[in-house]
């Protein structure tokens, strides 16, 4: 993980936030390969069956508040 002391649930927890500040801010402290993932991970959470309705809108707004 980059420069940053969250774990990865902390990290998770902040992106899912639906605070776009906060989203935008974490997302931030990543990698750019983190981030890919990241947004990779996002764009899955929405598009695909499995998910709970409310981790959908959390991926969403996530996306929503990196201009995706």
């Amino acid at each position: 993980m980059s420069e940053t002391s969250m774990s990865i649930e902390q990290i998770w927890e902040s992106l899912l936030s639906r605070e776009p500040g906060t989203v935008r801010q974490t997302f931030a402290t990543l990698d750019k390969q983190e981030q890919a993932a990241v947004l990779a991970h996002l764009r899955k959470m929405v598009s695909e069956p499995g998910w709970h309705p409310e981790q959908r809108v959390s991926a969403n707004a996530a996306l929503e508040a990196l201009g995706e």
